[in-house]
Parts: structure tokens; sequence; C-alpha cells
């Protein structure tokens, strides 16, 4: 099962590249949102380890990045709203 999933990665990640030089995005897009990406995930790192929000911890994975770096500010008190509530 691990060899559908590895081969299934491989393809789309080979066509995500295909479809990104066939359209010509330009490299400023990428690199833009790869400094979000990066900057999401040390404000959320600073977050946990300050002692900010007290008793919270905001868990580092890819659903949690992806909605601060999508919403931004918004994305983090989400998360921490949401926390609260199921939590």
């Amino acid at each position: 099962m691990k060899t559908v999933w590895m081969v299934s990665l491989i393809v789309s990640s080979l066509l995500l590249f295909v479809v990104m030089f066939r359209n010509k995005l330009p490299l400023q897009w990428v690199r833009r949102f790869a400094l979000h990406l990066i900057a999401a995930a040390l404000v959320l790192y600073v977050l946990n380890f300050s002692g900010l929000i007290s008793g919270m911890e905001v868990p580092l994975n890819p659903m949690t990045i992806g909605t601060v770096v999508l919403l931004g500010l918004p994305g983090i008190m989400l998360v921490l709203g949401l926390q609260m509530t199921l939590f």
C-alpha cells in the first residue's frame, strides 16, 4: 500500500511541475508562497514556545500552517478558537 501512495505522490508532483512550467507561472509567486509558508510556521512555533497563550498549544501540522498561510492572523485566531471549542 505504501508503494501505491508513493507512486501517486510522485506522479502528482510531476504533473504539478508540468502545469507550472506550461503556464509559465512567475518564480516570484512560488517564492512569495514559500516565504509565507515559512513565516506562518515560525509564528506558530514562537507562539507555542513563548508562553503568550498559557495552557494552549497549536500543533504544527500542514492543516494549521496552511490555515495561517491562507488567512494570516485571523487564521491563528480561528485555530485557537476551534481548539478552545473542541477541547
